[in-house]
């Protein structure tokens, strides 16, 4: 624990990953941990972070994978940061194309399109590549991600962090693709809700290549002591806007000759 300036309060990480377990498990927001502790920095956070995965997988639940956030420059800059934020993707947030998702999981669900990464093989050592990285690409694999916030803004990017980056769920197609079969740089999607197409993107607008995201998550843990693992899934980060979902709807996106994936709550 530490103290912080300019409050009587004392950041507790284990109580801070267990409020946000909590506000998970009731699908309700609770008020930003930066609203108590304003100088809460992104180590803090990944460690809060890490506590709150540690709990979820002692409940039983397997670890799938990591999310990739925050890849734009444009958010960055925004953001004030220099890199993405990651987090960790367990086993009851994995759905296959086609899937209902149970909205009432969620607080304020939103929609996203991106590639998954499967691994092939382990990638441990530091300075990962764009080559490397697709060389150590099993398959991949069109994919959607549910992102939602815990944390009722005004919010930072640590307290975003904290409530691992604000991971939901996953919905991955059915179809796979070898990396030296597609051109991964340039795949489209268009992203619709109920039949009506409300955003588009490619794939390069992540750091320039989806597989640049994935080098540089890839670094990140080799400087942290881990590492990606085979039949890690890595979503490489969203190439469109997200697009807000509530029960009822009906999310399809259309990757053209890499398929559609579709998902409805």
């Amino acid at each position: 624990m530490r103290e912080t300036p300019g409050t009587s309060k004392r950041l507790d990480m284990r109580e801070a990953a267990e409020a946000i377990l909590r506000a998970e498990r009731s699908a309700t927001s609770m008020p930003p941990l930066s609203g108590e502790h304003p100088d809460l920095t992104l180590d803090e956070a990944y460690g809060i972070q890490n506590l709150l995965n540690d709990m979820r997988q002692k409940q039983g639940l397997r670890f799938a994978g990591y999310k990739i956030g925050l890849t734009w420059l444009s958010t960055q800059i925004a953001c004030d940061l220099t890199e993405p934020i990651r987090g960790r993707i367990l086993s009851d947030a994995v759905f296959d194309s086609g899937s209902r998702i149970p909205a009432a999981r969620f607080v304020k669900p939103h929609i996203e399109v991106e590639l998954a990464f499967v691994m092939g093989r382990d990638l441990d050592r530091p300075g990962a590549t764009i080559e490397e990285v697709l060389q150590a690409t099993d398959t991949i694999v069109p994919a959607l991600e549910l992102v939602d916030h815990r944390m009722a803004p005004p919010r930072i990017v640590a307290d975003t962090v904290a409530d691992n980056s604000a991971f939901a769920a996953i919905v991955l197609s059915e179809r796979r693709f070898r990396p030296e079969d597609i051109d991964v740089r340039w795949v489209g999607a268009t992203l619709s809700r109920n039949g009506i197409v409300e955003e588009t993107g490619v794939s390069a607008v992540g750091m320039g290549h989806p597989a640049a995201c994935v080098a540089w998550l890839a670094n990140a843990l080799v400087e942290t002591g881990e590492r990606l693992r085979k039949g890690d899934i890595v979503m490489s980060g969203a190439f469109a806007r997200a697009v807000a979902v509530v029960v009822g709807d009906q999310i399809e996106a259309d990757f053209g000759p890499f398929g559609s994936v579709r998902a409805s709550f």
